[in-house]
């Protein structure tokens, strides 16, 4: 497979996970976070299918196309280990979705990276919050595995709820 192709694929099945996780957590009170804001079109893609929710994203720096940069207020600038305490204070328990797609480029430390921050993720969830993540978090004891969208190929991306 091409590498386009291995990214096309990748990108639809992001975009069917998060639909479902929308899907999942609609109707329920909360807010939603999108930790890596990238060049922000999956922040541009949960506004449009959660248009009625408070996005919160969490980002070393802004990156973004300037159509896709969040409000000031609703940014946590910086290295993650050091936003996520302001941000638990201020939303704890408050999330229903989270995005995490907060890898390095190194498949070993994106792991490890997501693996750490994990825990923390999931002080700001509800009960029930859906994470959908671009790294396993399995064996994270916050988090239960959830089935994939139907035609989304296991191991591509991964889907969780907050236990």
């Amino acid at each position: 497979m091409s590498r386009l192709d291995s990214m096309i694929r990748r990108l639809e099945a992001q975009r069917a996970t998060l639909n479902d996780a929308a899907a999942r957590v609609e109707g329920r009170p909360g807010i939603a976070l999108e930790f890596g804001l990238g060049n922000g079109r999956t922040y541009d893609h949960l506004r449009s299918i959660l248009p009625d929710r408070e996005i919160y994203v969490f980002d070393r720096q802004v990156a973004a196309h300037p159509d896709c940069i969040p409000p000031e207020d609703r940014l946590y600038l910086g290295d993650l280990f050091d936003t996520l305490p302001a941000a638990i204070a201020d939303l704890s328990g408050r999330a229903v979705l989270a995005h995490m797609d907060i890898g390095t480029g190194d498949k070993d430390e994106s792991v490890s990276l997501s693996q750490r921050a994990a825990p923390l993720v999931a002080d700001l969830l509800a009960s029930g919050g859906v994470v959908v993540s671009d790294q396993p978090l399995d064996g994270v004891a916050e988090f239960r595995a959830l089935p994939l969208p139907q035609g989304v190929k296991p191991g591509r991306i991964y889907l969780y709820e907050r236990v």
